[in-house]
């Protein structure tokens, strides 16, 4: 008998390349792309620019890097950057905006849905005094990775954009699921992006790439972005192998993100019926789920066991992803196996 095959919902970063993608990747066009001379990098930087509606693009090795770019061209060593308490920056990147940009970060609640308060947000920027730090940039995040990857829509970010501006705050987004948001709120990456000076999305998470992210913005921005990556090892020289597994991914896996969304909604609807689960299913906007359970430790190895792969974003939490490589009969399986693990005896 075949061993039972793992459905592995921890992350969309578990994807691995198409037979099509690996295809491109092995064709691809190469140069140093240090020198500027990739062709498929420069392509690739444009079809960002392009969709973002931004002037300039810069591929970057990860989400990470990206974000840490970010602050490091917008912000100056010993300036403050405004994030949310449950943002990605904050969460999971190693303190670099401090331990490497020397930028200090200033955290505001995020609420059940990922979204900020602009009267706390408008409250932290500070005013100019002797003992204080410069307020330089305001990080949101969209869609929200621990918040259920809910949608912040685009008049929540043009008025957080609006105010940072007035006070003279630069607004980066991290969008590494961007693309996720643009479908659930019906509305183009560029009309999420439009009120913000910078934002970066990740090739390699929900649209399937093996590798990084593009980080964009006006072209002054992304000449110091350039600079701030060369600083940090990111530097890459015939990168173009790997930049057009983000071409195709462009090109080819947007569209399919609505079978993400779909299948997290089928799955959110199976957990919710089960007693011990507590989750509301019309929360569920894109590809990810997260819901609590007393026991989440427990839970977590019972689906181990069960051959389904899970994640703990917090105490008592579950989360799952989907993503390519798991269509609507793993969810079936999944949600099956979670049944039994349920009623299983620890």
């Amino acid at each position: 008998m075949s061993e039972r095959r793992i459905i592995d919902l921890r992350s969309d970063t578990v994807t691995v390349p198409s037979p099509e993608m690996r295809r491109a990747m092995a064709e691809a066009a190469v140069g140093d792309d240090v020198f500027g001379e990739d062709p498929t990098v420069r392509r690739l930087e444009e079809m960002s620019a392009a969709v973002t509606g931004k002037e300039a693009a810069l591929f970057v090795a990860s989400g990470t890097m990206s974000n840490l770019v970010a602050i490091m061209s917008h912000c100056g060593r010993g300036d403050e950057a405004i994030a949310g308490d449950q943002a990605h920056i904050v969460q999971y990147e190693v303190a670099g905006a401090a331990g490497v940009a020397g930028a200090q970060v200033r955290t505001a609640r995020n609420d059940a849905r990922g979204r900020l308060d602009p009267e706390e947000v408008e409250s932290l920027i500070r005013g100019e005094n002797v003992h204080h730090p410069n307020t330089a940039l305001l990080c949101i995040e969209n869609t929200h990775n621990r918040c259920s990857g809910a949608v912040i829509p685009p008049e929540d970010t043009q008025e957080l954009a609006d105010l940072a501006h007035r006070h003279g705050v630069r607004v980066h987004i991290d969008g590494a699921r961007i693309f996720n948001a643009a479908l659930a709120a019906g509305a183009s990456v560029a009309d999420l992006a439009g009120p913000a000076d910078s934002v970066g999305f990740c090739l390699s998470k929900a649209l399937g790439a093996p590798v990084g992210s593009v980080l964009c913005g006006d072209g002054a921005f992304i000449a110091r972005a350039r600079k701030m990556r060369k600083m940090v090892g990111g530097g890459m020289r015939q990168a173009g192998i790997i930049a057009a597994a983000g071409v195709y991914a462009l090109e080819h896996m947007v569209e399919r993100l609505a079978e993400d969304h779909e299948n997290a909604k089928v799955l959110a609807h199976g957990l919710a019926e089960l007693p011990i689960v507590d989750l509301d299913p019309e929360t569920i906007e894109t590809n990810i789920v997260i819901f609590r359970v007393e026991d989440a430790i427990g839970f977590a190895r019972g689906l181990k066991r069960a051959g389904v792969l899970c994640t703990m974003p917090g105490p008592g939490r579950i989360r799952m992803v989907m993503h390519y490589g798991i269509e609507r009969a793993d969810i079936d399986e999944a949600l099956d196996r979670v049944r039994h693990a349920a009623l299983a005896p620890a």
